[in-house]
């Protein structure tokens, strides 16, 4: 019971370990390095989410899956916000970089597409549905069709999708390592 002491209900517990498991997330997206390719690092960031998420099954649950806890305030952002606003960053531009054609008003909809699909692939593996090895192609694949509906050139999304995904395999068999 030495939690409640720290928190005064369960549903507090839950507000507070999904608050935390976004900022990790949101600070592991930080960390990215930004390129001089914004398709690149879109798909570096997709890339990393899903890493994240493979590492940390039960936070990514109590984040993503479970449903929320109730705000405690009407004027509480949601801690998720932070993560979907980055991903806006990213679709805006790749649309003024001229990598995606279409008008501003797509930015949240193409978003929201891209969060579905590195969610999905988060999912699928939590499940056991699809394994962990074979899910990185699949998203690679996928978020190359969603940039290329998006109106990339073909060539370039896969530089960009081979690129992304060259650096975030280096860093994660660097964090598989240690120090």
């Amino acid at each position: 019971m030495a939690v409640y002491t720290r928190f005064g209900s369960l549903l507090d517990v839950h507000r507070a370990v999904r608050a935390d498991g976004f900022a990790r997330l949101g600070a592991v997206l930080e960390a990215l390095p930004a390129t001089d390719d914004p398709v690149a690092d879109l798909v570096a960031a997709a890339l990393t989410y899903l890493d994240f998420a493979v590492a940390e099954p039960h936070l990514y649950r109590t984040m993503t899956i479970d449903r929320p806890p109730p705000k405690e305030h009407d004027t509480d952002p949601d801690p998720g916000e932070v993560v979907f606003t980055r991903l806006t960053g990213h679709v805006r531009r790749c649309l003024d970089a001229g990598r995606f054609r279409g008008d501003s008003t797509l930015v949240g909809v193409w978003s929201a597409q891209l969060w579905s699909m590195q969610h999905g692939m988060a999912t699928l593996v939590l499940a056991d549905t699809v394994e962990p090895a074979h899910i990185r192609f699949v998203l690679q694949d996928m978020a190359e069709r969603l940039c290329r509906g998006y109106g990339d050139d073909p060539v370039r999304a896969h530089r960009s999708v081979t690129s992304a995904t060259t650096a975030t395999s280096a860093s994660t068999a660097r964090d598989r390592e240690g120090p």
